[in-house]
């Protein structure tokens, strides 16, 4: 089971833009001959961009991420490697916005700054989500591409996408962080549809490998 909530408010008067995004979700899976339940999503995102126009589709900007999960997450060996804002990442800075609309933009910061939280009791005997051993928190400064692509494919069929990449000037910044979302909707009638996510993250300090999500599944679907 799976539930997701996925709110835009936008506001633009004159040459001031102002886009704001919410996320909220949260799965659960549980397969036969497993003795414990697993999470499959679990977040609270916010995003919120600020542009004032510059010249044609170009502004000027800032911009503010946050993201953090709910439940407590475990590893195989059922130790708690996570909880509430624990691990929580904060992003923000200037830079320059690019929108044809609101279903295609892209903003470039060369001056962003990253902090990472996490509570003292998992950094205790080593680091944890790239916060150093017997630290609470980590801050990076970089520079960051984010991307958002919204399309209809078909009739009731639209897919949503967003990227952002992050390089950390202060350490290793060929080591990009990758952050790739995709969300596709296939509406049955006004109430039921089908939906496929798939996420894939990469980030060095954390876990040097990539991480996948993938979740298909037939559910119900309001819009308000």
């Amino acid at each position: 089971g799976n539930l997701g909530v996925n709110y835009d408010f936008n506001y633009k008067n004159g040459d001031v833009v102002w886009d704001n995004k919410f996320i909220l979700a949260y799965g659960l899976s549980k397969i036969k001959g497993d003795a414990k339940t697993a999470k499959t999503d679990d977040r609270i995102e916010l995003n919120s961009l600020w542009g004032k126009k510059l010249n044609g589709q170009w502004y000027y900007s800032m911009y503010f991420n946050f993201k953090t999960q709910m439940d407590t997450g475990s590893d195989k060996n059922d130790l708690k490697i996570s909880h509430f804002f624990s691990p929580a990442y904060f992003q923000f800075g200037p830079g320059f916005l690019w929108k044809k609309n609101d279903n295609l933009s892209v903003n470039f910061s060369p001056a962003a700054a990253k902090l990472i939280e996490v509570h003292p009791h998992f950094t205790e005997f080593g680091p944890s989500f790239g916060v150093l051993q017997g630290d609470s928190s980590r801050f990076e400064f970089g520079a960051s591409i984010t991307g958002y692509y919204k399309l209809n494919i078909m009739t009731n069929v639209s897919v949503e996408n967003r990227l952002n990449l992050y390089s950390d000037y202060l350490d290793n910044p060929q080591n990009v962080d990758i952050d790739y979302q995709m969300n596709v909707i296939m509406k049955i009638n006004k109430y039921l549809s089908a939906n496929l996510a798939f996420q894939t993250i990469y980030d060095d300090n954390s876990i040097k490998a990539f991480q996948t999500r993938e979740v298909f599944g037939l559910g119900v679907n309001y819009g308000f």
